[in-house]
């Protein structure tokens, strides 16, 4: 483990604790405005201290981490989760992995392309499922 004084980047300190499988897409991730800290964008070259609170997006899951060590090199994931503490919603959670169990409509081979009539009773059952409003 890291002593407190030493200076890790934050890209670097992302790809360490597995959150990104490269250390250029951790920067990319940073350049791009997906990593922020109390509400600010940072940049790469960042130094992460211990205490902080980042939020990380990632495609469409979003986590919260706290640093609780610093780590120089990329470890296995038993290992890494002992650096960091993640502070996501459980209702985020959920919500995220709930997008991978939707159900998935099919129709019977060979009956071609729905019509407009059925295309708007997918459209239907699809928002209703998703929660959202129509109006």
């Amino acid at each position: 483990m890291a002593a407190e004084t030493e200076k890790l980047r934050i890209d670097k300190y992302l790809w360490s604790i597995r959150l990104f499988k490269t250390r250029s897409l951790a920067t990319d991730a940073c350049r791009a405005g997906r990593i922020k800290l109390n509400g600010q964008n940072i940049k790469p070259s960042y130094l992460v201290k211990i205490g902080e609170v980042y939020s990380v997006q990632k495609g469409i899951e979003r986590k919260i981490i706290k640093v609780i060590g610093l780590l120089e090199r990329r470890v296995d994931a038993k290992t890494a989760v002992q650096f960091y503490e993640d502070q996501t919603p459980e209702e985020e959670t959920y919500a995220f992995k709930s997008v991978f169990h939707a159900p998935v409509l099919k129709r019977d081979r060979g009956t071609g392309r729905p019509t407009k009539k059925d295309r708007r009773e997918i459209d239907d059952l699809t928002s209703d499922w998703l929660g959202e409003d129509q109006g």
